[in-house]
């Protein structure tokens, strides 16, 4: 599954996958439970392909730090935690992407990176070559 179809929903934990459109918004799936739940258009909602990563060059897309870490840990789940201590995640991080924007590119931002991208592993929904190729189209 692509990225464009991966939510992540403001004030919810995890990653959500769009089921279908309704009247009023959409019906999202957990990730982390797969229960089902009613989102209206109100709600705070981004979608994963849509997400940057600052650096100080340039925007870094989420799909391409995703292949990254990818490449890092061979396809599987990461060394660390999104619990582990602010160090151990930032260094894990500059592993990762050396440039990225120490200033804009908060501890919390690593930890939703590192929980999401273990989510996409576990539940097999990471389809980086799809991805990456269309955020290099874009570009």
């Amino acid at each position: 599954m692509a990225l464009e179809k991966v939510l992540a929903i403001s004030g919810k934990p995890g990653l959500y996958k769009l089921v279908t459109q309704t009247r009023t918004g959409f019906i999202a799936e957990s990730l982390i439970d797969q229960k089902r739940i009613a989102i209206g258009i109100q709600q705070n909602v981004s979608v994963l392909s849509e997400i940057a990563i600052y650096t100080l060059a340039e925007e870094v897309p989420l799909a391409n730090v995703f292949k990254k870490i990818s490449e890092k840990e061979d396809g599987k789940t990461t060394a660390v935690s999104h619990k582990d201590s602010k160090d151990k995640l930032e260094e894990y991080f500059f592993e990762i992407l050396p440039d990225y924007d120490e200033d804009r590119v908060y501890v919390s931002d690593i930890k939703k990176v590192i929980q999401w991208y273990n989510l996409l592993v576990k539940n097999d929904l990471l389809n980086l070559e799809e991805d990456t190729n269309k955020s290099d189209e874009e570009e």
